[in-house]
């Protein structure tokens, strides 16, 4: 039987993918140079710049929120403001780490299913030359979104023109950016392309990697100033090889891919079972690894013991469950045998539809 150990509580849980910890292994070997002038480091930037085109400049990181909030530094002063959707990870999960660092306001606008519109953002860009009020300078978005839906090649399109119209820069968190690829059967650099993107922090961590992600710029301009604030962000990794071994083997022969497609499938599988139960609503459309559902709150306690998440909203009680590299069906199954066993001994009426 799977260990309760084996849920869903984030792709941040499980394990090193095989390969990539084989890569981390071999990088091990003998001495390297330090700060990215290792061939790890070359070999995997010239990786990136076949996927997000010859411009590109590569930065390597430690983790996500120095990923994002340097990143959006280096298209910021400090009376500027970012735009972001109201579920962002900048807006409700970085512990106020854009505003303290860039010194920006950090304004969030309404969303449906988590994905931003130009008719939300428009309210926010007023007062344009007026020094009373924060400057709109960058639009910033999550592929795939917080609530696991992702944007499509005409939406990211239709996003960057409304920002180069309006005069901002446009910035993507791509923490879990494969499984969007996955999902739209596109290759990394097509989702950048499609929305002319200024900035994009490219996760490792929710990925298969030990740790590590990667801040990109596809054209190159704010690279200079990046470079100086990485180091007085405390992120300047001295082992870069570390970092950018597992993103050329993530890279090769497309196993970022195979990973993508694995935990789209398995989410996929997940929600099928779970729209079995008339107890049970699925909240947002399952477009990557993340599955949301209403269920009983009576459910959660006893599930939990066996199949680990987390409760999202309370209040009704909705959950989120994502899957990784190395969920299977068996882990599907338990899961869903639980809620069977549940819906046997603490029936629940079935839920009335979301407005």
């Amino acid at each position: 039987m799977t260990s309760p150990n084996r849920g869903f509580g984030s792709d941040n849980h499980s394990g090193v993918h095989p390969r990539i910890l084989c890569a981390l292994v071999k990088a091990n070997a003998d001495h390297a140079p330090a700060y990215g002038t290792d061939e790890y480091s070359r070999r995997a930037g010239r990786a990136l710049k076949d996927t997000f085109g010859k411009n590109t400049d590569i930065f390597w990181v430690f983790n996500g929120t120095a990923a994002n909030v340097l990143a959006l530094d280096a298209l910021t002063e400090s009376h500027h403001a970012v735009l972001c959707a109201d579920t962002s990870h900048l807006h409700l999960d970085e512990c106020g780490a854009p505003e303290r660092w860039t010194g920006c306001k950090v304004l969030a606008a309404p969303t449906r299913h988590g994905k931003l519109s130009t008719d939300a953002l428009l309210p926010h860009l007023i007062r344009r030359g007026d020094q009373h009020y924060a400057q709109p300078r960058v639009l910033s978005i999550a592929q795939p979104t917080e609530l696991g839906t992702v944007y499509t090649l005409d939406e990211l399109r239709t996003l960057g023109e409304f920002a180069r119209a309006h005069h901002l820069l446009f910035h993507i968190d791509g923490a879990r950016l494969p499984n969007a690829a996955a999902f739209l059967q596109c290759d990394l650099g097509a989702i950048t392309t499609a929305g002319q993107v200024d900035a994009l922090s490219l996760g490792g961590s929710k990925n298969g990697f030990l740790a590590g992600e990667a801040v990109i710029f596809p054209n190159g301009d704010p690279s200079e100033r990046f470079r100086f604030l990485r180091k007085q962000g405390l992120q300047l990794p001295s082992k870069t090889r570390f970092i950018a071994a597992q993103f050329e083997e993530y890279l090769r022969a497309d196993l970022w891919r195979d990973i993508a497609v694995h935990s789209l499938e398995m989410a996929q599988l997940l929600a099928r079972g779970l729209r079995k139960f008339p107890e049970i609503q699925i909240s947002h459309p399952v477009e990557s690894n993340a599955v949301f559902a209403r269920i009983p709150k009576a459910w959660v306690k006893p599930a939990r013991k066996k199949s680990f998440f987390y409760v999202w909203d309370p209040n009704p009680c909705e959950i989120r469950l994502m899957t990784t590299f190395d969920t299977t069906e068996e882990d599907i199954n338990q899961l869903l045998r639980t809620f069977e066993g549940l819906q046997q001994t603490r029936p629940a009426p079935p839920l009335e539809p979301r407005p």
